[in-house]
């Protein structure tokens, strides 16, 4: 999914709660001398000031007081995407604009004394105010004015085309126009609408409370992929049932009803031209200013989703962009619908646009999986069982990639996509010629690893925490060998008797089995990399504990949304920590006090007898995928999402303590 044009800037996750500035490519004209602040005044309290700005539905952060002079300067500012008016509102020749002036104000004046809501508005008020408190937010700052005009012309240009994209999302989600509703002083439901991009609660806590909404009254959830009085009731079987079922369920079309009342398929291209057309007019615009030689697989690809975008040829632009690597482009684009998770038949790809630089030292983990993926492939397929048989495998190992922008469905309300393999339909994906990347920039600010310590650190008892590590290479191990386990064994499009998972599953249980064969084949690949050498025993304990630390984080969330629907990675969460439980490598020790010292009870792990147990879960999901095995799969779910007694008293303890802190919700910022 990302030589010799300028060094890019260092992009770099920002906390508001620890704020450093980005580091452009070359130094900036310094801000004019300005006194020191008086010692006697108390330095401002920047993440009061962010939340507050944020709650007030401005786009305003104060990334970090560099020159010590208390106040916000031009250079210390950073505009969030998407969220309000663009820069140019608020800084002007060098300097901040009075409507600076006047929001920073009201800024000051919230962060200093917050007021309660009051009057018949007051419960969803405060509904919305628990809402956001949920979230962490942190702005992912991306200065690109040190680099090449062709470098920020090339990003203007996406910039523009993940507004459009946006548009599209807001279409499939059926909430286009909806924020024009919102009153202008309502600042904290436009926050909670931009981060949710809908006007419906997202976080643990809030999102089943009726009263928790961005719009009064809450508007039904009509998805804008399907006719509205198909959902009235479950309609998503039935579809797989109809005569034109094939047709139906493809994933790069919107359901509707022709002039007789009867389901038809409308492509994307044809029933949201006019937005599509704008997407192209930008991605053509974005290859036209990449100039450089080096470059010309990135302007290849462009121009081809450009096409797509105009005719629907998505597996024609997905052989453009598979040619891109991390040797051959120093930037990740993916435009397009890919992901169906989103929706609630698992079945629609949503739009989304992912704009990064390429982190060339995934270029190490390359070389070391390369020679051994081909045996991997072989391993799995042993495990899988019949009928499936080990194919070639030919995708390429995750590139490592630092996110600039995420648009549409990439913009997640709470904690963001860290590997993703794409594409999930058609020849490329088939043929296991796709890309996988892992986002390293993400979740490495300060306070985000220290919340994920406190979290695991409030679970773990603390012999399990001696192999807990917030370092790189532990932390990204996991998700590329997730990633990597995405194009191996039964995945993609492969059939049982020519019905593909999706048929036989159905699209939300066919989405959690496939993310359950990665994940778990993360667990089973390190001890497998162990066993051959790839990786030494200290790397891959810290990969076991981060990634048993993750399956809490995921349980936390609960295991099924406002609308019923299963949670995908929450409920592949539960059946790993639930499968090792019962298999006794992972306990609750009640006796013990976890590694924070303080919560009475902790979860314990036999690292010796791990492998074992995570080897027998491997065979048991991987042969379901195989199978077809409905049944199987039923007891999955059965056994260890839907489960009470001691498996649900465990989450609910998990829960309870994961949820102390928020989670990071992350917005972006981009200067060229």
């Amino acid at each position: 999914m990302r030589s010799g044009l300028a060094t890019f800037p260092a992009l770099a996750a920002l906390a508001l709660s620890a704020c450093t500035g980005p580091t452009p490519a070359r130094p900036l004209p310094a801000a004019p001398a300005q006194a020191a602040a008086p010692a006697s005044r108390p330095p401002p309290d920047r993440r009061a000031l962010n939340r507050a700005a944020l709650e007030l539905g401005l786009p305003l952060h104060w990334a970090a007081d560099a020159n010590g002079n208390g106040e916000v300067d031009p250079e210390e500012l950073d505009v969030v995407w998407g969220l309000g008016p663009a820069r140019d509102r608020w800084v002007a020749n060098g300097a901040l604009t009075p409507a600076f002036a006047e929001a920073w104000a009201r800024v000051s004046q919230r962060a200093a004394s917050p007021s309660r809501p009051s009057g018949p508005d007051a419960p969803r008020q405060e509904a919305l105010a628990r809402e956001a408190s949920q979230s962490q937010y942190v702005v992912v700052a991306s200065d690109l004015r040190g680099s090449s005009n062709e470098d920020r012309a090339l990003v203007d240009h996406l910039v523009d085309a993940a507004a459009v994209i946006e548009r599209l999302y807001a279409r499939q989600h059926g909430t286009l126009g909806m924020p024009a509703r919102i009153p202008p002083d309502d600042g904290l439901s436009r926050l909670v609408f931009y981060v949710n991009q809908g006007p419906w609660c997202s976080a643990p806590a809030t999102e089943k409370d009726p009263a928790c909404t961005a719009l009064d009254p809450r508007p039904p959830r009509l998805y804008g992929l399907y006719p509205d009085d198909l959902q009235a009731k479950p309609f998503c079987a039935d579809l797989q049932k109809a005569p034109n079922a094939k047709a139906l369920t493809d994933p790069f079309t919107v359901v509707a009803r022709d002039a007789k009342g009867a389901l038809t398929a409308v492509p994307f291209h044809v029933q949201w031209k006019e937005d599509m057309a704008g997407v192209a007019s930008h991605l053509r615009a974005a290859a036209a200013a990449v100039k450089s030689p080096e470059e010309k697989p990135l302007a290849t690809y462009l121009s081809a989703a450009a096409k797509a975008f105009l005719d629907g040829s998505w597996f024609e632009a997905d052989e453009a962009w598979a040619r891109m690597n991390a040797e051959n482009s120093r930037w990740y684009v993916r435009v397009g619908p890919d992901e169906v998770y989103h929706e609630p038949c698992n079945l629609k790809a949503g739009f989304h646009l992912t704009l990064a630089s390429i982190d060339r030292t995934s270029l190490a983990w390359q070389k070391r999986l390369e020679p051994v993926k081909a045996e991997m492939e072989r391993a799995i397929a042993a495990m899988a069982g019949k009928p499936y048989q080990a194919r070639k495998v030919t995708f390429h190992l995750p590139d490592f990639i630092e996110i600039v922008l995420n648009a549409g469905d990439d913009r997640s309300p709470r904690g963001a996509t860290i590997g993703q393999s794409l594409p999930n339909f058609g020849p490329v994906a088939n043929g296991g010629r796709g890309r996988t990347v892992a986002m390293t920039n993400l979740y490495q600010d300060p306070e985000s690893r220290e919340v994920s310590r406190q979290r695991a650190e409030a679970v773990f008892c603390p012999d399990v925490m001696a192999d807990y590590s917030d370092e790189r290479d532990p932390v990204v191990m996991g998700t590329v060998l997730h990633e990597a386990a995405h194009n191996l064994g039964p995945s993609h499009q492969y059939a049982v008797k020519g019905r593909t998972a999706e048929q036989i599953f159905g699209g939300p249980m066919a989405s959690m089995l496939e993310e359950l064969k990665a994940q778990t084949s993360a667990l089973w690949l390190t001890d497998w990399l162990l066993a051959r050498g790839v990786v030494d025993q200290p790397l891959a304990r810290k990969a076991h504990v981060s990634d048993l630390a993750w399956t809490f984080g995921q349980i936390a969330q609960g295991m099924y949304d406002s609308e019923g629907k299963m949670k995908t990675y929450p409920a592949l969460a539960a059946i790993q920590v639930g499968a090792l439980l019962q298999a006794g490598v992972m306990a609750w020790r009640a006796d013990r006090t976890a590694a924070n010292g303080k919560d009475p009870g902790c979860i314990s792990i036999d690292m010796e007898r791990l492998p074992a147990a995570v080897e027998a879960l491997e065979r048991r999901v991987l042969g379901v995928k195989a199978r077809g095995d409905v049944a199987e799969a039923g007891k999955l779910k059965a056994d260890y999402v839907d489960a009470a007694g001691p498996f649900e008293a465990i989450r609910r303890i998990i829960a309870e303590r994961y949820n102390r802190w928020p989670v990071a919700t992350f917005m972006y910022s981009v200067r060229t």
